[in-house]
């Protein structure tokens, strides 16, 4: 099963259904044949960056458009720690085994 994709225009009218013409989230989301959680998700994105809001297939940006550019550059310190925490472990253990090795 293929997830569906909601063009930034149908985000916002659906939006609009509940807040300007006063649906209930319950009764929007029934109609429009999506979770209620997506449509309270998406009120809560259009209240927080209204302007931002619904781009790049419903990803929420920072103002300044880094968020995408934020996560691959935390995904690649993630994987710089990992290499860094076993290089760590294998010069301690070759550090003990030289230790004992000189007594």
């Amino acid at each position: 099963m293929t997830r569906r994709k909601f063009s930034r225009e149908f985000k916002i009218e659906a939006v609009r259904l509940v807040t300007d013409r006063g649906v209930a989230v319950a009764q929007s989301a029934r109609d429009l044949d999506i979770a209620e959680s997506v449509l309270r998700r998406w009120m809560r994105e259009l209240v927080v960056t209204p302007a931002t809001a619904f781009h790049a297939n419903g990803q929420m940006f920072h103002a300044n458009g880094q968020m995408r550019a934020d996560r691959a550059e935390i995904a690649a310190l993630k994987k710089e720690v990992a290499w860094l925490r076993a290089e760590r472990g294998i010069l301690k253990k070759a550090a003990a085994f030289f230790g004992r090795e000189a007594t």
